[in-house]
C-alpha cells in the first residue's frame, strides 16, 4: 500500500529551491554533451527576446532530467513570433547553448533573435535573403539564433564551436551567432 503526502510544494517548485542554491555551484561545461553526472548538476537558459520582449531565466535540467514543464516554457518562448506558433525546441540545441553561454562565463542573457519558424516565416525570410536555408533547421525546433552585447559574434561563436556539438554559423555584419545541434560545422564571418 502506498500512501501520499502533499506538502504544498510542487515537483517545479522544489527544483526552484534547490536551483536557485545550485546555480552558483554550477559547473564548468567543456562539451555541450558530456555534463558531469551528481548531485547540483544542472542546466540553465539565460535569454531576453528581441522580438516579444520576454525573458526566460530558467534551469531546464537537473541530475540528468529534463523538466517537462520548463521545457513546454522554453517552447513558448522559442515560438514563431510572427504567427505565435510554438514547436518543440531540440533539447540538444538548448545543451550547445547553455554549455556556451557557461564557456563565456557571462552573466547577461542572449538576446534571442530567431527561435522556431513556421515554414511561412523561413519562406517570406528566405525570399528576402539570400542568407535564409530553405530546410533551415529553425523549422524543426533545432536553431537558434542569438547575440550578447559583451561578447563578440567570434567570441560567442568560439565557445558553440568548443561543444563540437552541432552547427555554428557567424553573422558578423547581421551581429549573431546561428547555433544548432546538427552535424557539426562552422560557416560564415
Amino acid at each position: 500500500m502506498t500512501s501520499s503526502v502533499n506538502t504544498g510544494f510542487s515537483r517545479r517548485a522544489l527544483l526552484g529551491i534547490f536551483a536557485a542554491t545550485a546555480v552558483t555551484a554550477a559547473p564548468t561545461m567543456s562539451k555541450a554533451f558530456g555534463f558531469n553526472r551528481g548531485a547540483g548538476d544542472i542546466r540553465r537558459l539565460h535569454m531576453h527576446s528581441a522580438r516579444t520582449g520576454e525573458t526566460l531565466d530558467t534551469i531546464y535540467w537537473v541530475d540528468g532530467d529534463y523538466i517537462p514543464e520548463v521545457l513546454d516554457e522554453v517552447n513558448h518562448f522559442f515560438r514563431d513570433w510572427r504567427n505565435d506558433r510554438n514547436h518543440r525546441i531540440d533539447t540538444r540545441t538548448l545543451d550547445i547553448l547553455a554549455a556556451a553561454h557557461n564557456i563565456l562565463d557571462i552573466s547577461e542573457p542572449y538576446l534571442l533573435l530567431s527561435g522556431y519558424r513556421s515554414p511561412e516565416t523561413n519562406a517570406m525570410l528566405r525570399a528576402r535573403s539570400s542568407g535564409v536555408a530553405r530546410n533551415s533547421r529553425h523549422m524543426v525546433g533545432q536553431a537558434a539564433d542569438v547575440r550578447l552585447n559583451g561578447r563578440s559574434v567570434s567570441q560567442v561563436a568560439r565557445a558553440a564551436t568548443a561543444c563540437s556539438a552541432g552547427g555554428v554559423g557567424r553573422y558578423s555584419r547581421s551581429n549573431f551567432t546561428h547555433m544548432d545541434c546538427g552535424p557539426v560545422r562552422t560557416w560564415g564571418g
